[in-house]
């Protein structure tokens, strides 16, 4: 698509002022959408947002109603693993998801595309080392089977509106919050600390851009492909210690790593790394955001 055909596309994005969600707003709107914004916060008086409660029907209704989305990017979560509120985690990922996709099945002018981000949390620990869409799921959190039980909700409605589900493998970039990993690491260099105290550093991880995953979301859309699952991922895995080294490499600072019991999570998983061939083969995946480039990037902003 050029910008010239998505001008008159008009996009809901969910979650718009969430760390994804204003990425995810730049890369539409620089390409001709009209965006419009939804999110929790009544502060915000912009024009083109909307306040939203995914677990209030009428106010998805309202919303829906007055915007007649041709696309909705669902992005609204709590997205961190160690969120300590388990009823909110369900609350939201769940049940908002299911709220969400039954007043856009009653919308008179149906959307063209649901894009709604799950995670590849789903997978839990496995013995393969390269997951991809056709393996055995085994959710080992709250977050994971919450964000399971969306997509098995999202397959009920498969068949009256045309939903991508996608799975991101860890992503990361300026403007993430410091209780992400990266974000945490990065802060501590930045800042020329001289320690950091983590947990498990023996797991191993994609980390990928927040700028590769909202032009993947964004061309899977274009796609007008439908009924489809798919990873997010780039196949490249890092350990912890490359993530230190990367780090002590770009900022020339050194700190020393202290190993706290207290930050080691319960059923941690050990390897997360996706197969992107599926991805692939309907898209061309920006490759051009090396580990480097991304940690750079957040050092320098």
């Amino acid at each position: 698509m050029d910008k010239n055909e998505n001008s008159g596309l008009k996009v809901l994005i969910t979650g718009s002022e969430g760390f994804t969600g204003k990425y995810m707003q730049l890369e539409m709107e620089s390409l001709g959408y009209q965006v419009y914004r939804s999110g929790t916060d009544p502060s915000i008086t912009a024009s083109n947002y909307f306040f939203l409660n995914l677990l209030n029907v009428d106010s998805l209704r309202n919303c829906l109603q007055t915007i007649q989305p041709d696309i909705i990017i669902h992005l609204a979560a709590i997205a961190y693993v160690g969120h300590d509120n388990i009823q909110q985690l369900y609350d939201v990922n769940t049940v908002g998801t299911r709220h969400l996709l039954a007043v856009s099945a009653e919308l008179r002018k149906k959307p063209k595309s649901i894009l709604i981000a799950s995670s590849a949390n789903i997978y839990g620990n496995t013995t393969k080392s390269i997951i991809s869409e056709q393996d055995e799921v085994f959710p080992a959190n709250d977050y994971a089977v919450s964000k399971l039980a969306m997509e098995y909700i999202a397959k009920i409605y498969m068949t009256d509106l045309p939903i991508i589900i996608v799975r991101p493998f860890n992503y990361t970039g300026v403007g993430q919050k410091n209780n992400f990993l990266i974000p945490k690491i990065v802060e501590h260099f930045k800042q020329r600390k001289t320690f950091i105290e983590l947990g498990n550093i023996n797991v191993y991880r994609e980390y990928n851009d927040v700028r590769f995953v909202v032009n993947a979301y964004r061309q899977l859309i274009e796609t007008g492909i439908s009924s489809f699952v798919c990873n997010i991922c780039t196949g490249k895995e890092y350990s912890l210690k490359e993530v230190i080294e990367i780090c002590e490499k770009n900022s020339n600072h050194f700190l020393k790593i202290n190993i706290n019991p207290n930050f080691v999570r319960k059923n941690e998983i050990i390897n997360l790394c996706g197969d992107n061939s599926l991805l692939k083969s309907v898209i061309n995946p920006d490759s051009s955001y090396s580990l480097n480039d991304t940690i750079s990037w957040m050092l320098n902003n």
